[in-house]
């Protein structure tokens, strides 16, 4: 992969060999797909259904995944957290990724590539397209992807993808992995195809698993699966002694997996399986029925099945097992023969369980798994390959995938640096603090609440990393005033251990206030707010705690325990803190990397301090400006559909409704439309014009109005030809990165420069539909430049400013409908207009019975009224219910 190049429009040849079935399973954003919008009444909704950005934003504003997805706990076998326990992931079903995938977590590059339909059509194509071209020799996966060499048989989508990303690390980054690990990588590559694709295809699955031969049997690129499984348990030979210097890995310990001076890419289970509870573990439900009936054993599941089995195994077969001797008068033959008697036992007792292992063994046949320390290995380059750690199928086959689309790509400037890890150690270090990380949120998210032992135990990881979160912090500050030059210190620093210890330090901090130890809360949020290198997002929460732990409890902890104050100095001590408390607020709202969605909070705190301290009104701060506006409240009755199942009248959980106002089917019927579409038709008939696009009308419009600043060179973040956007727009670097030529957009689109902006990206970009984050090239560009015309330029600023500064966190809980009527056309049930006769914008959130409002739609509702949007809150009300099928 070139480190430096240009990215300019692919030429015909490179795309000339893409069949159309390739492209047709392709989106126009690189999201979900999203059905067109159509100028006429029947409009099929542009509701995006990315409306969650692929994070799951519904939920809570403080979700740690809203925030850091790529840190977040991952669905599958964590990478970096293997299940030891043995177990086998072919008991039933075969595949366990192929059968049940688990619910995926997009990596930050894969997120920045176009969305792709990854299924069984697109990938039989896929090898359908390759299998009729010729290659000439031995070429690398990079290589044949570029020029579409492929042959049927040597290689596959999976291996190319798995090979690419090994390549591509130990082309820049090789001085990450020390002499045996390199030996390693040799002997990956003298391997046959099958026996890489078998790995590969195994490598995906439950990694912790063992796995049958001969459920193995049904892959059709591998046509001797017994000689593929034999070179990957080959033994194969390592350079002997240490192969990393002590000095380069100064204060970070080795991975747990080491290799000796021997390796094997597999094991088996004749060599690894020997005690019969391992064994047992392979078997399904009903085998172990099976084989308890034969062993007299009972059990209601299959726990107290292996439970009875393996205890069944370990009785003794007499009654020295309950300690009893026979009985002899000469004492020297009675020792005898109780010697005799125990070794004859402990005979039988092996014999037993090696029956036993025998008789389970036979059942499973032959069993292989991946050996941990290679796979370790293998986890390790992919996620310096993908910079991050949660990486599927679907992230290994996207690249590959988007290389071959026809697709046009923004232009910009790739640059892969080598210096994400600068050195082997600052990668280990990493991998430490992401495994301590895993273990917070597991102690914290895996049972609920985690309870008072639980947050102990949060305080104690905690203070085992506080000394090297200082150092940390320190060395990054270095580096941020001494080596970077582009705004990139901010995404590099993602990857290093000061971020994931960051992050355990909120949650420590949270648990401190949960056992009321307020006082150690307090000097860890003074802490957090005196560092300026990570978690940007979070300073908005940590001065509202801190605000509120001034406010109520450090009065009490200022003074002696066992001092008795009056109420005159109780008062007093009060009053100082609220002073503090007051303080902490007008710093919040003056700190530029204090998010705007938090200044709504924080200045109703500020205001009631005031009001607590008897500051003189003149002296008093002013927000009316940014005064909320309650959302008014509309009412939409219609008739409701409801379907009816098996004789039993059930609710579907997206009601259906009679669409009364709009347009007729082909009989003249009304047409079933969702509450939304009844809506959007009831306020068509008053004058608007509108969409039901939930967030996707605004993140077209941010990619209209940003799309040079989101292309602008900032090291690192464009590390393929093939993105829609930088790897840190998902992050909380992108806007710091960027923070001055954002600042600047913002000045000129609140001067009403917004269709300038729409017409310069749309007339080079529109014809070729070039692939740009969250545009949607079927919005029609007359209606877009229309509703910029009708915003209030402050207005649209502020909406703007919000999506930058969390893009990830904002995709959900835009208000269901964006309308918009000029100031030419009547007013209806709003008679005045706004000064300037610029038109209205109305946000209409719908809601129909014991529908509530989510944490992220209160969020938008107070942006949007805060920058003085009007809101609607539309209440659909039933005043007729029919059946149908």
């Amino acid at each position: 992969m070139d480190r430096f190049v240009k990215r300019t429009r692919p030429s015909q040849s490179e795309t000339a060999n893409t069949t159309p079935a390739l492209a047709a399973g392709w989106t126009n954003t690189n999201k979900r797909l999203e059905t067109p919008p159509i100028k006429k009444r029947r409009i099929e909704q542009v509701k995006q259904n990315d409306v969650t950005e692929d994070d799951g934003s519904s939920t809570a504003l403080t979700n740690d995944e809203d925030e850091d997805s790529f840190l977040s706990a991952p669905s599958r076998d964590s990478p970096l957290v293997r299940d030891g326990k043995t177990g086998s992931a072919d008991v039933k079903d075969g595949d366990a990724t192929d059968n049940a995938p688990a619910a995926h977590h997009h990596t930050a590059l894969e997120d920045s590539l176009p969305e792709v339909k990854v299924d069984g059509n697109i990938l039989e194509e896929y090898e359908k397209l390759k299998s009729s071209q010729v290659d000439d020799g031995k070429i690398s996966a990079e290589t044949r992807l570029q020029t579409r060499k492929w042959v049927r048989g040597q290689s596959s989508i999976y291996v190319d993808a798995f090979n690419l990303a090994l390549d591509t690390v130990l082309q820049d980054e090789a001085h990450l992995f020390d002499e045996k690990e390199n030996c390693v990588f040799e002997n990956w590559r003298a391997l046959s195809y099958e026996a890489q694709y078998l790995y590969v295809r195994l490598f995906l699955r439950k990694t912790a698993s063992w796995h049958r031969l001969e459920r193995l049997k049904r892959y059709p690129d591998i046509s001797d699966i017994e000689q593929a499984i034999e070179s990957l348990l080959e033994s194969q030979e390592l350079p002997k002694g240490e192969s990393v210097k002590k000095s380069d890995e100064e204060s970070v310990e080795e991975p747990e997996h080491v290799f000796a001076d021997t390796f094997a890419f597999a094991d088996d289970s004749a060599s690894h399986i020997k005690t019969v509870e391992q064994a047992a573990q392979l078997l399904s439900l009903d085998e172990l029925k099976t084989l308890a009936k034969d062993a007299k054993v009972q059990g209601k599941n299959k726990p107290d099945l292996i439970k009875a089995f393996c205890r069944m195994c370990s009785q003794q077969s007499s009654l020295m097992s309950v300690g009893l001797r026979r009985s002899s008068t000469n004492a020297s033959m009675n020792s005898v023969d109780s010697a005799l008697e125990e070794a004859n036992t402990d005979r039988q007792d092996s014999n037993r369980k090696a029956h036993f292992l025998e008789k389970i063994l036979a059942i499973t046949g032959p069993l292989v798994r991946l050996s941990e320390p290679v796979f370790k290995l293998f986890e390790r380059v992919h996620l310096v390959f993908y910079r991050s750690t949660e990486w599927t199928e679907k992230s290994l086959t996207t690249i590959i995938l988007a290389k071959i689309s026809r697709r046009n790509f923004p232009e910009y400037v790739v640059c892969r640096s080598s210096n994400i890890f600068p050195a082997r150690r600052h990668l280990l270090e990493f991998e430490r603090s992401m495994r301590l990380q895993f273990e917070v949120d597991t102690i914290l998210e895996l049972n609920g609440l985690p309870g008072a032992e639980g947050n102990r135990k949060v305080v104690e990881i905690f203070e085992g990393i506080a000394p090297r979160w200082r150092e940390l912090l320190t060395g990054a500050q270095k580096s941020e005033d001494t080596e970077y030059e582009f705004g990139e210190g901010g995404y590099l620093r993602r990857f290093s251990a000061g971020h994931a210890y960051t992050r355990i330090v909120h949650k420590a901090a949270e648990a401190l206030g949960r056992l009321h130890r307020y006082q150690d809360e307090y000097d860890l949020l003074n802490e957090l707010l005196s560092q300026q290198l990570f978690h940007f997002s979070r300073r908005g929460a940590w001065y509202k705690r801190k605000a509120l732990v001034e406010e109520r409890y450090m009065w009490e902890l200022e003074q002696p325990p066992a001092t008795a104050l009056s109420e005159a100095q109780k008062n007093l001590r009060k009053k100082c803190w609220r002073q503090v408390a007051l303080s902490t607020c007008e710093t919040a709202l003056q700190d530029p990397n204090c998010h705007l969605i938090h200044h709504y909070d924080l200045q109703k705190r500020l205001i009631r301090l005031e009001k607590q301290l008897n500051i003189p009104r003149r002296q008093q701060h002013n927000f009316d400006h940014a005064r909320l506006r309650d959302p008014e409240e509309h009412t939409v009755d219609g008739i409701q559909l409801v379907r009816e199942d098996k004789g039993r009248d059930i609710k579907s959980t997206k009601t259906i409704w009679l669409d009364e106002l709009g347009d007729s089917d082909e009989e003249g019927n009304p047409m079933h439309v969702s509450v939304e579409e009844m809506c959007l038709s009831f306020y068509r008939t008053q004058g608007w014009k509108g969409y039901h696009s939930e967030g996707g009308i605004l993140r077209t419009l941010f990619a209209y109005l940003f799309c040079d600043i989101l292309f602008l060179f900032v090291p690192n973040v464009f590390q393929t030809a093939y993105q829609t956007c930088p790897l840190d727009l998902h992050t909380d670097a992108f806007y710091p990165a960027r923070a001055s030529e954002i600042n600047h957009r913002l000045v000129e689109i609140s001067n009403g420069g917004a269709g300038e902006l729409i017409r310069r990206v749309n007339e080079p970009h529109r014809e070729r539909r070039t692939c740009i984050v969250g545009l949607n090239w079927d919005y029609e560009v007359e209606d877009l430049l229309e509703l910029v015309s009708c915003f209030e330029g402050e207005a649209l600023a502020a909406i703007c400013k919000v999506i930058a500064q969390d893009y990830k966190a904002r995709g959900g809980g835009v208000p269901d409908l964006i309308l918009w009527r000029t100031a030419k056309e009547p007013s209806g049930d709003r008679k005045e207009q706004s000064e300037n006769n610029k038109g209205e914008v109305m946000f209409v959130e719908v809601k129909s019975a014991n529908d509530r409002l989510s944490d992220t739609q209160r969020l938008w509702i107070h942006v949007l009224s805060a920058a003085g949007v009007r809101v609607v809150l539309c209440n659909a009300v039933a005043k007729g219910v029919k059946t149908i099928d």
